[in-house]
């Protein structure tokens, strides 16, 4: 990926000494030059093109600001009743992530996300303990986690 990322700032150099301007609109036309002949010889560098790592980030950042914006009106729906009929509880998540920046990761992700909070992991990293202010399903809280964070972050780191 670093080697694709070099390559390609080198593509807009030399595409602004071709040109014989140094403005940062050649630059960018170089840049762009350089993202499409890199994504046509793709098969010849090792690994994935390193833009796919990039969109898959934007992607990650995007599913917060959705759960993290559902999660705020259920949060308000549970509020403004009134008798605020909340079950709270607290669950256990087994994840399949295994560095420590991806466990990381996934534990801000839930606590930032309103109505659930990382207490603990487990020594081994592998458990996510998750207080959760309105509890349905166990199941259906565990898959939703999994289909949605696990798997971003997933995309991400691999």
């Amino acid at each position: 990926m670093a080697f694709q990322l070099s390559l390609n700032f080198f593509i807009a150099f030399l595409w602004m000494f071709l040109t014989v301007s140094f403005t940062p609109s050649t630059f960018i036309v170089g840049f762009l030059l350089g993202l499409l002949m890199l994504w046509i010889t793709q098969g010849f560098f090792p690994g994935r093109f390193y833009m796919t790592r990039g969109w898959s980030v934007i992607k990650l950042i995007m599913l917060f600001f959705k759960e993290l914006i559902l999660a705020n009106i259920q949060v308000l729906v549970l509020i403004v009743q009134p008798k605020m009929p909340i079950k709270p509880a607290i669950f256990a998540l087994t994840t399949v992530l295994e560095k420590d920046w991806e466990i990381t990761l996934l534990s801000n992700l839930i606590t930032l996300t309103p109505g659930t909070l990382v207490i603990d992991i487990s020594e081994d990293s592998k458990t996510l303990y998750i207080h959760a202010l309105n509890y349905g399903d166990a199941d259906e809280a565990i898959n939703s986690i999994k289909n949605t964070f696990e798997k971003a972050i997933q995309e991400v780191s691999r």
